[in-house]
């Protein structure tokens, strides 16, 4: 076996849940995994039917043809945003760099394997949706069978192109913050401009497409699809193999793809070992002097202490801060462009009263802001360490409380700004404001509880990377996906009820469910905290 594939099979032992089913005694923690991999089909199966029922609607209006470029562009487009949020945890600065450079391994060898490793992690999500998109056209087209032989094959080399590219500016971004006196805040920054391009690039793609050029474009989604395709080499070169056989563009886009994985980490191998010991080493100030040190209650300790947890990851500070981020940039945009507008945007111009939009404020907010709760990862980052906290002579209770504490410190002032200028742009009465902003303080309260109950239940210690309990932790799911569908329907649901009874007597009732959901789980917390 080469280096990269003794490295990538260690690395893929190591972590693998199935490798623990086999070896593991402890029940609860095979347990955990087995509902973690049955989580994880639900959530395959849902992507495969959206992804099935789009396909068949380009089936339904005659253009077929169309849906291996649209599998291409789809599947491009998750690969590089995964990527791109992964690169710095898994590539840079990651707790095994020492031990991993140390044995005679080239870099080039040691950060390909960590590029295959997310590679091949992210490969059954990717395959999923191009399988469902297959089966789809299958059915309207009927092709023969070395179509789908193609199509399954090429499907491995789908994501490869973007997700090298994603990696490529992830390197760039390390490389550049690398030279400064404050790297983590830097690559934060950045990153975070980035991902904010990423999010508006729809609207930016839908400005382009509005021009007079192009108008034409909009008549047929299958046109859309296949001007992309015209700009995206690789969904083109995908098409035209599986439309038409052409061996060529198979080979092509293999080729090119290996070709480019090749390049980008040769480049990346160059100066892997100089950017990584930048981003390890800290500078010392020449003009240092002692202060007093500043007296703190435990929890408040605590809470400083995640508040610096926070700020010197980037990984974390990305998923942590994110929504927040986007909280103030929706409060000075409702701001400049008027509450109106800004409905028209989003419904598309569809016929819709402002009014009826009132009572969703809170939790059109809360859907940026309570997406993520540090409270459902902080307490499996403590990982290795989580000896030391047993150790120290604080309650659990005490602990955890000082974790809810950082939540809320993070995410109410964020809310609350983001509730007042929503409500200041769409003149919403003073009274009607202030319990919205309430609604928006105990939905906080709920999100730091909720979430902390998640992050204890489901702890997760024995982890190598962070992004393992940030971004893909069982207790991050369990709280992500229930918390984004319950507050998509609650939107709805209070829009069709704020037609129907006064909107501060629906403030008022909603005030008291979501402040008796936040004491509930905030009570399973102190049990929690009273066995763990």
């Amino acid at each position: 076996m080469n280096n990269n594939m003794i490295l990538l099979k260690t690395l893929l032992l190591s972590t693998s849940g199935i490798n623990k089913l086999r070896h593991c005694k402890d029940k609860k923690v095979k347990t955990k995994i087995v509902w973690g991999y049955i989580g994880m089909v639900f959530l395959y199966l849902m992507l495969a039917g959206y992804a099935f029922a789009t396909v068949y609607g380009y089936g339904m209006i005659g253009v077929i043809d169309s849906a291996p470029g649209l599998c291409v562009l789809t599947l491009s487009l998750i690969a590089f945003l995964f990527t791109f949020f992964k690169t710095n945890g898994y590539l840079f600065a990651f707790k095994e760099y020492d031990m991993l450079m140390a044995l005679p391994f080239e870099p080039k060898a040691v950060v390909g394997c960590k590029f295959l490793y997310m590679y091949l992690k992210n490969l059954p999500l990717y395959a999923t949706v191009s399988v469902a998109v297959m089966i789809g056209y299958g059915m309207f087209e009927h092709p023969g069978v070395v179509t789908y032989v193609m199509w399954i094959i090429l499907t491995a080399f789908i994501p490869l192109i973007p997700m090298v590219l994603a990696s490529f500016v992830g390197f760039l971004i390390a490389r550049l913050s690398s030279g400064f006196k404050h790297k983590t805040l830097v690559q934060t920054v950045i990153t975070f401009i980035f991902a904010l391009f990423c999010f508006s690039l729809r609207f930016i793609i839908e400005g382009i497409f509005r021009n007079d050029e192009v108008d034409n474009v909009l008549g047929s989604i299958a046109d859309v699809t296949d001007r992309a395709c015209e700009i995206y080499l690789p969904a083109g070169w995908f098409a035209s193999a599986v439309n038409d056989l052409n061996i060529s563009s198979a080979l092509l886009l293999a080729g090119v793809s290996i070709l480019i994985f090749e390049v980008v980490f040769i480049l990346v191998g160059r100066s892997y070992r100089q950017i990584n010991s930048r981003l390890k080493s800290h500078s010392a100030a020449k003009n240092f002097h002692m202060t007093k040190t500043k007296k703190r209650s435990v929890r408040s300790a605590v809470a400083y202490k995640e508040y610096r947890r926070l700020v010197g990851s980037t990984t974390y500070m990305v998923n942590g801060a994110m929504g927040e981020i986007l909280a103030v940039i929706l409060g000075i945009l409702v701001l400049v462009i008027g509450f109106d507008k800004l409905i028209g945007v989003i419904t598309n111009g569809a016929p819709i009263e402002p009014e009826m939009i009132f009572p969703a404020i809170p939790f059109v907010a809360y859907f940026l802001i309570g997406m993520v709760a540090t409270t459902a990862c902080s307490p499996s980052l403590e990982g290795k360490n989580y000896w030391i906290v047993q150790s120290l002579p604080i309650e659990k209770k005490v602990l955890y409380q000082g974790k809810m504490l950082f939540n809320m410190y993070l995410s109410v002032p964020f809310m609350e700004f983001a509730i007042l200028c929503l409500c200041i742009a769409a003149r919403v009465p003073l009274l009607t404001s202030l319990l919205y902003m309430i609604t928006g303080f105990v939905l906080c309260a709920f999100s730091s509880a909720w979430g902390c109950v998640c992050g204890i239940k489901h702890m997760k210690l024995d982890w190598e990377n962070e992004i393992e309990v940030i971004k893909q932790g069982t207790a991050v799911a369990l709280y992500l996906f229930p918390n984004m569908i319950i507050d998509m329907a609650l939107v709805v649901l209070v829009i069709f009820l704020g037609t129907k009874i006064d909107h501060n007597l629906l403030a008022a009732v909603l005030i008291l469910i979501v402040a008796m959901l936040a004491m509930l789980s905030y009570r399973k917390v102190m049990r929690l905290a009273a066995v763990k």
